[in-house]
C-alpha cells in the first residue's frame, strides 16, 4: 500500500470515530440533563421544536452510532494485530493489557462521571474477541452478520405477530414519581447521593437481564469491522467500488426505512424494536460506506480536518463529553438537570462539539496522542509512547 492510500485510509477512519462522537453525544445529551430512562420523550417533549427535533435525533441518530463505534473497535483491533505481528510482539498480551486499562477507565467513567458509560461493555466483550480475532475476514464478516441478524429477525417477527394477533404493546409511559426523585437527586444532591443514582441509573441498563441484549447488539460489529479490516475493503475503496456502493445504498435505503418505521406506522413498542435493533445498525453501515465513497476525494477529506481531530482523540473526547455535560446539569455545577428543553440540549450538544474540534486541532499540533490515549498505550505497552511532538 502507498503512502497516499494509507494517509486517505487514516484520515477516513478518524473522520468516522469524530462523526461518530458527534453522534454519540447527540443520542447521549438527554441522559445528561433528564431522566430519559423515565419518561415516554414523545409525550415529555411534546412541543415543537423539542417534538421534532427528537423525531430527527431518533430517525438519524439513536441505535446507529454504538455499532458505529463498535465496528471501528473492531476494526482498530485488526490493525493492531497487524503491527504487533509485523513487530514480533504477541497481540493476545497486548489485547488484554489493553481491554483491562479499558475496563478501569469505563469503571471510573461510569460510577464517578455518568452512568451511560459503553467503555465497560467494550472491554469486557473485547475479551471475547480474542477468541475470534484469527479468523479470515470473510468468515467474521459473515458470522458476525449472521450473529447479529438472526436473533433480532427473530425478535422483530415475534413484534410483527403480536401486532397482528392483537397484542401490541403500547409506549412506555412516564414514571412521573421516578422522574421527579431523579431529577431532584441530580439537581440537588451530594456527590455521594449522585453517586448512588449514578450506579442505580447504570445498573437498569447493565444487568444479568440485559446481558444477552447488550452482547448480540455490540459484539456481532466488533467481528464485522474486524472483517472488514481483513477484507482491506476501506483501505483502498476504489478496488472494491461495486461492493461499496451496493452496500451505502442498499443500507441507507433499508435503514431510514426501518427507523421511520415508529413515525410511518403504528407508534408501539413493536416499531420502536425493530427500528433500533434492525434499523439502527444498518444505518450505521450506510453512514460507514458512504463516507468511505465521499472521502476519497482529497479536498473533501480536508474540508472534515477538525473532525478527524476530535478522532483521533476519541476516548478523550468522549470523556471529556461526560465531564462538561455532568459540571453543566449536576448539583455539584451548574445544577440545571431538569431544567433545560430538548432544544437546548441540542444547542449544547453542538457548542460543547465546536470547542472539542478547536481544541483537537490545537491539541494534535502539538502531542502526537490524546491524554487517555496516552494512559491507554501506555498500559498496554508498558512504555511510554511518543507524546510530545
Amino acid at each position: 500500500m502507498n503512502k497516499a492510500i494509507q494517509q486517505n485510509r487514516i484520515e477516513t477512519i478518524d473522520i468516522l470515530r469524530g462523526f461518530s462522537i458527534l453522534g454519540i453525544f447527540l443520542v447521549n445529551m438527554p441522559s445528561f440533563h433528564s431522566p430519559f430512562m423515565d419518561i415516554d420523550p414523545l409525550n415529555w417533549w411534546n412541543q415543537n421544536p423539542d417534538h421534532l427535533l427528537y423525531i430527527l435525533v431518533d430517525v438519524m441518530a439513536q441505535a446507529s452510532f454504538y455499532p458505529l463505534f463498535a465496528f471501528l473497535f473492531g476494526f482498530g483491533a485488526i490493525l493492531l494485530a497487524e503491527r504487533s505481528a509485523a513487530h514480533g510482539q504477541s497481540f493476545p498480551t497486548l489485547f488484554v493489557r489493553r481491554m483491562t486499562t479499558l475496563l478501569v477507565i469505563g469503571i471510573l467513567h461510569a460510577f464517578l462521571v455518568w452512568h451511560g458509560d459503553i467503555l465497560i461493555t467494550y472491554a469486557l466483550f473485547g475479551f471475547v474477541f480474542l477468541l475470534f480475532y484469527k479468523w479470515r475476514g470473510k468468515t467474521l464478516l459473515i458470522f458476525g452478520s449472521l450473529m447479529y441478524i438472526l436473533p433480532f429477525a427473530a425478535l422483530s417477527l415475534m413484534m410483527l405477530l403480536m401486532v397482528a394477533t392483537g397484542n401490541s404493546s403500547s409506549m412506555m409511559e412516564t414514571d412521573f414519581i421516578q422522574a421527579e426523585a431523579t431529577m431532584n437527586t441530580y439537581q440537588n444532591g451530594s456527590f455521594m447521593e449522585i453517586t448512588e443514582q449514578r450506579i442505580a441509573d447504570w445498573y437498569k441498563v447493565n444487568n444479568l437481564g440485559s446481558v444477552l441484549i447488550l452482547f448480540f447488539s455490540i459484539f456481532p460489529h466488533f467481528l464485522m469491522g474486524a472483517g472488514i479490516a481483513k477484507l482491506k475493503w476501506l483501505h483502498n475503496p476504489k478496488l472494491h467500488q461495486k461492493k461499496v456502493v451496493w452496500i451505502a445504498v442498499f443500507t441507507f435505503l433499508a435503514g431510514f426505512f426501518l427507523k421511520t418505521l415508529p413515525y410511518t406506522t403504528a407508534a408501539n413498542m413493536e416499531a420502536n424494536m425493530i427500528q433500533d435493533f434492525l434499523g439502527g445498525p444498518i444505518v450505521s453501515f450506510a453512514y460507514i460506506f458512504l463516507f468511505t465513497l465521499v472521502f476519497q476525494h482529497r479536498k473533501l477529506t480536508k474540508i472534515f480536518t477538525p473532525i478527524a481531530a476530535v478522532g483521533r482523540l476519541s476516548i478523550s473526547n468522549y470523556l471529556f463529553q461526560s465531564i462538561v455535560a455532568t459540571l453543566i446539569f449536576y448539583s455539584y455545577g451548574l445544577g440545571i438537570y431538569g431544567e433545560i428543553s430538548f432544544t437546548t440540549g441540542i444547542l449544547f450538544v453542538f457548542i460543547i462539539y465546536i470547542g472539542q474540534m478547536a481544541l483537537s486541532l490545537l491539541w494534535v499540533r502539538y502531542f502526537y496522542i490524546g491524554p487517555i490515549e496516552y494512559i491507554w498505550r501506555f498500559f498496554t505497552y508498558g512504555k511510554r509512547p511518543l507524546f510530545k511532538k
